[in-house]
């Protein structure tokens, strides 16, 4: 039995598909089990929450491994929670989803801060362990779809700053491999897109999936700041603004081909990402209502 937390999620969803589609047994923790993916034959829902250890000790009985996907830097002790039932419950093999900006000594912001303690808390729980370490992801570029689709225009910032982002798709493929296979412990995984795009050039390629030229404009950092400030609790907007920031450095844009290394073909390119999801940023009335 695998566990898999943020199921609902942009990689957990992706991971639960790849593990039923395989034939493994999976066991799905949530708080909601609306909000997951269509139920298949071999997925468990179990009803949970991180603020109740004792929902979490039912959801990791007999599990052998687990995918911690947490997504709150306010709630540190979610984690620290999760690794613990594990341990307790005998779970053998945790795999992390963390970020690569763990890796940048100059990240000193609230979520990579939160990311590294996360990931000293997997290290130390005594458990077989596997990080993954993405960068940001493709699936980042359906914000602009609103505008996109009404405008035909994107806003963005910093406009000219490259990242290697990567298909989610391809961070779900590695996990879930590292929560199958042996040869993945101890082992932090930097995963990253085949190429290394500024958002300007992203947006060049959106055009020219969907046919049409798409205008980009560059916002300021005070405007990214006011957006962000709007969308969530102030401490993490100032975070996200951080890791915003330190594109600007050249930080991001570095190639790893880990991911081919991994799953025995090239990551997906941006292009490819950007012509799978082409409706999602099309007129209203082709609009795709399903998840992304």
């Amino acid at each position: 039995m695998i566990l898999l937390t943020g199921a609902s999620g942009t990689v957990g969803r992706r991971t639960a598909r790849l593990l039923a589609h395989e034939g493994h047994a999976i066991r799905l923790l949530t708080r909601d089990p609306a909000r997951l993916p269509e139920p298949t034959a071999r997925a468990e829902t179990v009803v949970g929450d991180f603020e109740e250890p004792a929902t979490l000790r039912r959801a990791l009985s007999g599990v052998r491994a687990a995918l911690i996907v947490t997504n709150n830097p306010l709630r540190p002790a979610h984690d620290a929670e999760l690794i613990t039932a594990a341990a307790r419950a005998g779970v053998q093999r945790l795999v992390k989803l963390s970020a690569l900006g763990v890796t940048d000594s100059s990240a000193d912001d609230l979520i990579t801060r939160w990311q590294r303690e996360t990931e000293d808390c997997v290290r130390t729980s005594g458990l077989e362990w596997t990080l993954l370490r993405p960068r940001a992801f493709m699936s980042n570029s359906l914000g602009w779809a609103p505008d996109i689709r009404a405008k035909g225009t994107v806003s963005a910032w910093p406009g000219d700053a490259p990242s290697a982002c990567v298909d989610p798709y391809d961070i779900a493929a590695v996990a879930a491999r590292a929560l199958t296979e042996p040869g993945h412990a101890s082992r932090a995984y930097a995963l990253t897109g085949p190429e290394s795009l500024t958002a300007r050039q992203q947006t060049a390629i959106l055009g020219t999936v969907l046919g049409r030229p798409l205008v980009f404009r560059e916002q300021t950092r005070e405007q990214t700041r006011q957006l962000l400030e709007s969308r969530y609790p102030a401490p993490v907007a100032q975070a996200l603004l951080e890791i915003a920031e330190r594109r600007l450095l050249g930080n991001s844009g570095q190639v790893n081909p880990t991911v081919e290394r991994l799953i025995g073909r090239p990551a997906r390119s941006y292009a490819d990402w950007a012509d799978e999801h082409g409706l999602y940023f099309a007129p209203a009335d082709r609009h795709r209502q399903d998840d992304a």
